[in-house]
């Protein structure tokens, strides 16, 4: 198997890509949904139309996320309360594969309606704990910035959980940054040393995210929905989503409907408040992105930093998975035109839903 990126994530072979989306699981505490994965494969093989769907799948397997669309489709069969069985699956009651093969292919045939439009979109997954390692980045920028005072922009927001980043607390390590009341409580274990502290002055400005098809946490079958991604081996992530539903009924984020390299161009172009730093960031999701969308936003931040000065600096957060380490990689560029020319700095590694961050930087 190949370990590069687009190895990885261009595996056509259904098998394949099937056994590295559960490897990717199991490997993120999830073995339950794992199971259920695994069970895609009878699914596929079955005389319905989610079986057809998927073993007549147009495109990659694992670029579309397929195996993790139809996976949200039978856990929101459960939170719907549609039909409970899979409980028992999700609270690890029930671990033989044979069975959950045969636990979900019953609920193909019954619900086979239902959850074929859950292939017909990517999975809309807003983990809040990743915005640890998004914060940590910034901490990471703010030493190297004239003034520590950040415009941001996200790419890919979903739901736009991210967006509210200085709205939530976070402990990382021995550094605490954010409302210590606030309802979102982020505090990963935290290995290594810590990032840095926050400079005098640190403060978000502003955050406004994209998405293609935004969700609206104000709306509770929408709400729902984003739920129904969620991994359900890990019950502390459902209780962040319901914290972010929260903050957004006092405040919802700032979320326009948009392609992501149309939004990052506008973005990029958009006048720069004075004593700012405007940062893009995105949180897995660059690899769903076609390779032309992705080389239109590089193209743009290159022409972009150009224009970069010490007043006005731009940064570019990132965190993003190794296909071959199932573990995540948060990368940081600053450009400043002088010292920082985008030059790319590894500053951790993470579990993909924020449980853990290792610190690399010094």
């Amino acid at each position: 198997m190949a370990t590069g990126e687009a190895g990885i994530m261009g595996l056509a072979d259904f098998t394949a890509a099937l056994d590295w989306q559960a490897r990717h699981a199991e490997e993120n505490g999830a073995p339950a949904t794992a199971r259920v994965i695994r069970a895609l494969a009878g699914v596929r093989n079955s005389d319905t139309g989610t079986g057809r769907r998927i073993a007549n799948w147009p495109g990659l397997t694992l670029k579309d996320a397929m195996p993790l669309r139809i996976a949200g489709g039978f856990h929101h069969l459960l939170l719907s309360g549609a039909d409970k069985r899979l409980a028992q699956v999700y609270a690890g009651a029930i671990t033989d594969q044979a069975a959950v093969d045969a636990l979900v292919l019953d609920l193909t045939h019954r619900f086979d309606a239902r959850l074929l439009p859950w292939l017909d979109g990517p999975p809309q997954t807003n983990e809040a704990g990743r915005s640890a390692s998004i914060m940590a980045g910034l901490l990471w920028l703010a030493q190297r910035v004239r003034m520590p005072c950040f415009d941001l922009f996200e790419l890919g927001a979903s739901a736009g959980v991210n967006t509210m980043i200085d709205r939530y607390f976070f402990r990382l390590g021995t550094v605490d940054v954010g409302p210590p009341t606030s309802p979102m409580q982020i505090v990963p274990e935290w290995r290594g040393a810590p990032p840095p502290a926050p400079p005098q002055g640190f403060a978000i400005a502003a955050v406004k995210g994209c998405d293609i098809a935004p969700i609206n946490l104000a709306d509770p079958e929408a709400a729902l929905r984003l739920k129904a991604y969620v991994w359900p081996d890990a019950g502390e992530r459902m209780a962040r989503i319901d914290a972010a539903i929260a903050l957004a009924s006092d405040q919802p984020p700032d979320l326009i409907a948009a392609d992501a390299g149309d939004f990052a161009a506008a973005m990029l172009t958009r006048p720069q408040q004075p004593g700012t730093a405007k940062v893009m960031f995105h949180s897995i999701m660059w690899q769903y992105l076609p390779a032309a969308t992705q080389a239109r936003i590089t193209a743009a931040f290159e022409a972009a930093a150009i224009k970069a000065t010490l007043d006005a600096p731009l940064g570019w957060i990132a965190l993003e998975t190794d296909p071959a380490t199932f573990r995540h990689e948060l990368r940081v560029r600053l450009w400043d035109g002088g010292t920082h020319r985008g030059e790319e700095h590894l500053l951790s590694h993470a579990h993909p839903h924020g449980a853990w961050v290792e610190w690399l930087a010094d």
